[in-house]
């Protein structure tokens, strides 16, 4: 009696003849491609869409995290959040496709559509969309007690950290100096996050630092809660005046008292925290996050875990964009009778 002798992913089988040996490999290797087949299936079916939020200590980090729970749906739709250094960052990464969305204040995704403002000369991202208006960025500036740090003038000649390049922070912080008189040359700047920023407050190396998002912000309600000798530096007056004048989309907000443990309420700037994505984003997968995040399971996800979460509602959605909307998203909003 003839015998083949077969080897096949590590498993050794003898077979009666060669024909049979012919015929169980064929059926061996049949399986194999359609199991193959199918997770190749399942994997093209499966969209993964990325959120470029922010540095960890800020605000962008913990609402993406808690947004992409959200939407996320088993099978479907995995949506991530991933550190970056910010608005700036996430559009110029969705503009190379290096992520599918991310956060951006409402200020530069429009700049970045129009090429204006920190994208003159530059070209314009004109295939940036909306998805969603998130909720308002609070300008914060804190100041170590000590340092005879009391407005915004007086930070001139100190030791002020302005966060990392390619965050909308940086952007705003340049503003407001600017509007002050103050030029980055009479300070001196570091470029390091607010974290980072935080600790050299902490040990005295630094005098203040800026931060553009949601109160309460991580980095700082640490600093206070772990008495660290902090205060808040008003933006307002003329000043706020003039910013809001030149910069259409900040408006005049209050960080109430006790948001940050022993400091009272301070007068600033807000600007909108917007979810973006790029025109090249499929339709439906934008249509089922939108849809999902104003659910009633995402709504209730919103307001249990942040406290800007509240903010992030339909009938805010579509407030102050300054950039198209995604037609996914546009989908969701007319059906939900905020758009005709």
């Amino acid at each position: 009696m003839h015998c083949a002798l077969l080897i096949f992913w590590g498993a050794t089988w003898v077979l009666p003849d060669p024909t049979g040996a012919q015929t169980r490999f064929k059926q061996l290797v049949a399986g194999a491609a359609v199991a193959a087949a199918l997770a190749s299936g399942a994997a093209q079916a499966r969209q993964f869409f990325r959120i470029g939020a922010g540095g960890t200590a800020g605000t962008y980090y913990p609402v993406g995290g808690m947004i992409a729970n959200a939407v996320s749906q088993p099978g479907k739709i995995v949506v991530t959040a991933q550190a970056s250094n910010g608005s700036l960052a996430n559009v110029t990464g969705i503009a190379g496709g290096a992520l599918e969305s991310g956060f951006s204040q409402a200020d530069v995704a429009s700049w970045a559509y129009t090429g204006k403002g920190v994208f003159e000369g530059k070209p314009a991202i004109t295939g940036l969309r909306l998805i969603a208006n998130l909720y308002p960025e609070s300008v914060h500036i804190v100041a170590r007690k000590g340092t005879g740090i009391k407005s915004v003038a007086d930070l001139k000649g100190k030791r002020v950290a302005l966060d990392e390049p390619g965050s909308g922070t940086l952007i705003n912080a340049r503003t407001i100096l600017a509007t002050y008189g103050i030029k980055e040359s009479d300070i001196k700047p570091e470029y390091i996050k607010p974290d980072q920023a935080g600790d050299k407050l902490k040990d005295g190396s630094s005098d203040a630092f800026f931060f553009t998002g949601g109160s309460p912000a991580g980095a700082i309600a640490e600093l206070a809660s772990a008495g660290a000798g902090i205060d808040l530096i008003a933006i307002d007056g003329p000043q706020a005046d003039a910013i809001r004048k030149s910069d259409g989309f900040f408006s005049l907000d209050l960080i109430a008292a006790a948001t940050y443990k022993g400091i009272g309420a301070v007068k600033t700037l807000s600007v909108g925290a917007q979810w973006v994505t790029s025109d090249k984003a499929d339709a439906n997968t934008v249509y089922e996050i939108t849809k999902a995040l104003f659910a009633e399971a995402g709504q209730k996800a919103m307001g249990a875990g942040h406290a800007k979460g509240k903010f992030i509602t339909k009938e805010n959605a579509i407030k102050g964009a300054g950039i198209p909307l995604h037609p996914g998203a546009e989908r969701f909003y007319k059906e939900a009778g905020l758009l005709k």
